[in-house]
């Protein structure tokens, strides 16, 4: 965790938070690469992908709702016990899989961690009480059970929990669409699409509500409020200039993939490390749904995916100014609260070297003290 997180201190409700982002970030981010590949094939071989190829693109499903959940149910799994525990947890996640029809990134989360914990206990309850020979084949079986039962528990449990948050969270925004509210959508859409509930809201809630709009008033608003690449622009340009230095270097890609491919869950596991960032996406969302009714903006249809291209491919004819507008505004509001919210990059440590020894890490400042003592220890 702390390859990603600075380590917290404190027991207070801040620190708990700090300590559940921190956890869920190390479950998603040593996976960044398979959301990258995954992010590079949809941009570019979906039907409204830069070069369409329908057999490349039958990748596309099984990548985002079986790979993806899988890598991070084993990840989470191994945080907390080892290759038993990823083996375990992989195992339970595959039962959420195959009981949701959305991708099951939070579920894995959960289960992952649950079932490895749980075969902790029972490898804890069992040490040094099984006779001389059985060990494999009780350390075997016990994964088998645990795993199996935990997988039939996600497909009959977790699973439907997560799909019913999924229909809260779109009809929390199909209230706030009804009532004029549309600003206040992102209080909603943005803590949702951070749990990869973005595609059920977009394709779910606001899709179908503006085609309807736009059949009638030949442009919507809709289509804009979730799929928006301004906020996830602003918090990335945030985390390469303020976030952790052994994260930043994987942020250029990110912002690609992200920006120009259209792929918003590239971001998501950014917020998730650090989730007071939640509040910039929320501001940064807000001021791009706000521009957007001011101006009176609209799109013509979902850009699918949500990438700049897709953005000015269904705008309508004279309205990129306005949209384009929208879109900068939120990257530079999500981008000015990130920053505040990370400190402007105050409290991470500076870039580490190896000491004199060759094996105490230290600071550039250390480093060089350090050798100042050797050279005059010397003389």
């Amino acid at each position: 965790m702390t390859s990603y997180t600075p380590a917290v201190t404190g027991t207070g409700f801040r620190a708990s938070v700090q300590r559940v982002g921190g956890y869920l970030a190390s479950m998603v981010m040593p996976n960044i690469g398979a959301f990258i590949a995954w992010g590079l094939i949809t941009a570019l071989f979906i039907p409204t992908g830069w070069t369409p190829n329908a057999h490349i693109a039958q990748l596309v499903d099984p990548m985002i709702k079986v790979l993806l959940p899988l890598l991070i149910g084993y990840t989470g799994g191994r945080l907390v016990h080892g290759q038993r525990g990823a083996v375990v947890g992989a195992v339970a996640t595959m039962g959420i899989v195959v009981g949701a029809d959305v991708p099951m990134f939070l579920g894995a989360m959960l289960i992952g961690p649950l079932s490895a914990y749980l075969l902790k206990l029972w490898d804890g309850l069992v040490e040094g009480k099984i006779r001389p020979g059985f060990e494999m084949l009780v350390d075997n079986f016990s994964a088998g059970i645990i795993g199996g039962a935990m997988a039939i528990g996600g497909l009959y449990g977790i699973g439907p929990v997560v799909e019913w948050l999924t229909k809260q969270a779109g009809s929390g925004a199909d209230w706030l669409v009804g009532h004029d509210l549309l600003p206040l959508t992102s209080v909603v859409v943005e803590p949702a699409k951070v749990l990869f509930l973005n595609n059920a809201i977009n394709h779910g809630v606001f899709g179908p509500l503006g085609v309807a709009e736009a059949a009638e008033k030949g442009k919507s608003i809709l289509f804009m409020i979730e799929s928006n690449p301004g906020p996830g622009l602003g918090l990335l340009l945030a985390f390469f200039l303020f976030g952790p230095r052994a994260l930043r270097p994987s942020v250029p890609a990110a912002i690609i993939v992200h920006f120009l491919g259209g792929i918003h869950e590239i971001y998501f596991p950014y917020v998730l490390m650090k989730p007071k960032l939640i509040l910039a996406m929320i501001c940064g969302g807000a001021a791009g749904v706000g521009t957007f009714m001011i101006t009176g903006a609209g799109l013509v249809a979902t850009p699918s995916p949500g990438s700049i291209f897709a953005y000015m491919a269904v705008t309508p004819k004279g309205g990129w100014f306005v949209v384009l507008l929208g879109i900068v505004i939120a990257a530079a509001v999500t981008f000015a609260v990130a920053s505040v919210l990370l400190g402007f990059g105050r409290g991470e440590p500076r870039e580490e070297l190896l000491g004199p020894d060759e094996e105490t890490v230290v600071n550039p400042d250390e480093a060089e003290n350090a050798k100042a003592k050797l050279t005059r220890q010397e003389a």
